[in-house]
């Protein structure tokens, strides 16, 4: 999710935890900074655009790793605060609050798309249940606006910021129940389009909202399908969810699918990805972001040749498009 839903989830959950009415702001400026903090990873560099990608959201997302920083960065917050006038509260309570705001982080980014490793270093899956954009205006403004109700220095209150919570909260609920009634539309017409009832589907948000969805449907023949469906004019019976076919180039991912940047991208994408060749050289996309001719994350792995070589060169980001 972007920094600021992150940055206001954090200080919500802090302040809804370590917060007192003479500690209020304290707390919310802890938990704005902490709730951010995970997202540092994306400066630690990477042998190559592949590996930048998908080891991001990883350690500093993992409720294992959250667990072992909790207590350093509670003892800090006291430590920080031993000559204040204000007491800082007990140990226990700021490392409850320190690991709420960490995992809750993990947990908004799990809604999203792009894939959060929850449970390293156990298990390298990327959870990513994608039924909020990364940018939703309707899920952090509740938060934002509870806070402003409970910082305000006439009468601070802590019934704003749980009403923000209970908000944006709620928010998320309704986008699991609209991604799962777009795809039960989609599945139920899958076979009048020959495509295979167990075919992978995958339901998400179009940009800054939960009205307007993307869909992407794996085919076994070598293709995916792309469509989009509309909650303010459902697909019915009568005009059934319409899906464009698109070349996949499986064949091109069976060729090297040794190649480490694929071995990557289909574990982290959960194998919505495609390849194709343009010019002499190949292109890895990740289906999941963007769509037909505005992909997100696209990658030179180079020439045929240099891919199938021992020693493939490092992976190019390329600017979005198809």
């Amino acid at each position: 999710m972007d920094s600021v839903s992150q940055a206001a989830l954090g200080a919500a959950v802090c302040l809804a935890v370590a917060g007192r009415p003479a500690a209020y702001r304290r707390a919310a400026w802890w938990g704005a900074g902490l709730g951010t903090l995970p997202d540092l990873d994306v400066v630690i560099p990477y042998a190559d655009a592949i590996e930048s990608m998908v080891f991001h959201r990883g350690e500093s997302h993992a409720f294992f790793f959250q667990a072992l920083a909790a207590p350093v960065f509670a003892w800090f917050i006291r430590w920080f605060h031993r000559r204040s006038d204000v007491p800082a509260g007990g140990f226990a309570r700021w490392m409850l609050a320190v690991f709420l705001v960490f995992s809750t982080h993990a947990l908004l980014d799990a809604f999203t798309i792009y894939g959060t490793q929850l449970a390293l270093p156990f298990s390298n899956h990327a959870f990513q249940i994608g039924s909020v954009f990364i940018i939703d205006p309707l899920y952090t403004l509740p938060l934002l606006l509870g806070l402003w109700l409970s910082l305000r220095k006439t009468a601070p209150r802590s019934w704003g910021n749980a009403l923000g919570l209970l908000l944006s909260t709620a928010y998320l609920g309704w986008g699991l129940a609209a991604q799962s009634w777009v795809e039960g539309q989609v599945r139920h017409g899958l076979a009048a389009q020959g495509v295979p009832a167990n075919a992978p589907v995958l339901v998400n948000p179009m940009p800054f909202q939960s009205l307007v969805w993307r869909v992407v449907v794996l085919h076994p023949t070598g293709q995916f399908r792309e469509g989009v469906v509309s909650l303010l004019n459902p697909p019915s019976d009568a005009r059934p969810v319409q899906l464009k076919p698109l070349p996949r180039g499986d064949d091109l991912l069976a060729r090297y699918q040794a190649h480490p940047g694929v071995v990557h991208l289909q574990r982290f994408a959960q194998g919505f990805v495609a390849m194709k060749e343009t010019g002499g050289r190949l292109e890895l996309i990740d289906l999941r972001m963007g769509r037909e001719g505005n992909y997100f994350f696209r990658f030179d792995l180079g020439t045929a040749d240099e891919a199938a070589s021992p020693s493939p060169p490092l992976a190019r980001r390329l600017p979005r498009g198809f």
